[in-house]
């Protein structure tokens, strides 16, 4: 074993222009008012790695273009199909129409734990909340379900780019790489 060299890894890169036919995941994100553009730029850098179909930037998230979400994004703002949307809703109800499930990430009464996800709960948005208050009761209102993360210790929180990261990748572990059962 040793460690790929910078060009070992830029042979297996996409080009840019192969980012408008690729054929993308079948899960959406929808990054409800969160507050810090590195937690954007992180997002976008996860959604890149994942092929995301499309984040959605609502209420008062930060969108491109901007210099802090580059700093962190390395570029992914460009491979990343993503939408703006003052109200949350109105991605909501577009995403609806498509027929992609809402899964919330948060701690709600019916929540269940994010790897009691199934492929039939595809075409999914995974919605990511306020780094404070977590996602809006509307989008709660308007879900279809709810996941979250077990947390074992005092804390019953992740960073929400870190919560969203460890749920994106165990989607795509679940869509390519698990058994049929």
């Amino acid at each position: 074993m040793h460690k790929l060299t910078h060009d070992e890894i830029s042979k297996n890169r996409r080009k840019l222009d192969e980012f408008e036919s690729v054929q993308r995941n079948p899960i959406y994100a929808m990054a409800d008012n969160i507050r810090s553009l590195y937690n954007v730029g992180s997002i976008f850098r996860s959604s890149d790695g994942a092929l995301l179909n499309t984040l959605f930037l609502t209420g008062y998230t930060p969108h491109p273009p901007r210099k802090e979400i580059d700093k962190t994004a390395l570029g992914s703002t460009l491979t990343v199909p993503w939408e703006y949307h003052k109200d949350p809703l109105d991605a909501v109800a577009k995403l609806k129409d498509q027929k992609v499930k809402i899964c919330v990430l948060e701690l709600t009464d019916k929540s269940v734990p994010y790897y009691d996800l199934t492929k039939e709960d595809f075409p999914l948005c995974l919605v990511i909340g306020n780094e404070i208050s977590g996602v809006s009761k509307e989008i709660i209102e308007k879900a279809d379900m709810g996941i979250e993360i077990p947390m074992y210790g005092h804390k019953q929180s992740l960073n929400v780019a870190v919560a969203y990261g460890i749920v994106l990748y165990d989607c795509l572990r679940l869509l390519h790489h698990r058994k049929q059962e």
